[in-house]
């Protein structure tokens, strides 16, 4: 199975999947930062759609931080694995220092992406969930929980790769549609699907939501 050459392709790839929503003025495209920008970046190109970020944060087992037992998102939401938490035998203390670690990062990330200006209206709206890659997909389900709680019409997960469990999983909860360009099985790990898998940087999401403004004022 080929890989993505980058994140651009990858999002000019995703773009095609779902290019017939090209057109309507109920789409808003919402990338999960970092590397998850600059693929909605393209999506959102490609559907002459607005763009912003919605800002997830892993919580990492202690001493295997690489390894989710949950997510948190904008707006408060959060979701726990339970499963995780029990097979890791994480304290309750324990669990509480990652959150507020992690929602300390998540309060600089959106001051620093979007400053003084708010959040993109999503109700009533298609709401287009854009990351790189799926693989547990404990960090769009954080996503997901919380823009449910601002009454979108419909939420659409899209993104390049994913793990063909998590993909069937979140189809199967209401309201909710996933679109992949792939899902090999098995999956292993996001970034094994990408030639150039470079970290994504603070400025280049920026850099990347300001240019997506600048279209939408101009349009406007």
């Amino acid at each position: 199975m080929k890989k993505f050459r980058n994140r651009t392709e990858a999002g000019l790839l995703l773009a095609r999947k779902i290019g017939g929503l090209r057109g309507r003025d109920d789409i808003v495209v919402l990338g999960l930062p970092r590397g998850g920008v600059p693929v909605a970046y393209e999506v959102a190109e490609a559907l002459d759609a607005p763009l912003d970020v919605f800002v997830v944060r892993k919580l990492g087992v202690p001493g295997h931080e690489e390894l989710a037992m949950g997510a948190i998102a904008s707006g408060g939401a959060s979701v726990l694995s339970e499963r995780t938490i029990k097979a890791f035998h994480v304290e309750q203390l324990a669990l509480e220092r990652v959150v507020a670690a992690e929602r300390a990062e998540l309060e600089r990330r959106e001051k620093q992406y979007r400053g003084d200006r708010p959040p993109v209206d999503v109700e009533n709206k298609t709401v287009i969930v854009v990351d790189d890659g799926l693989a547990t997909g404990a960090s769009v389900l954080a996503a997901i929980h919380a823009l449910k709680e601002r009454n979108p019409k419909r939420i659409i997960v899209a993104v390049p790769v994913c793990s063909a469990l998590t993909a069937a999983e979140l189809d199967r909860r209401d309201g909710v549609w996933c679109v992949c360009v792939m899902a090999p099985d098995p999956f292993y790990a996001v970034g094994l699907w990408y030639e150039d898998f470079s970290q994504t940087t603070d400025q280049e999401v920026k850099s990347l939501l300001a240019r997506a403004e600048e279209r939408v004022g101009a349009h406007a």
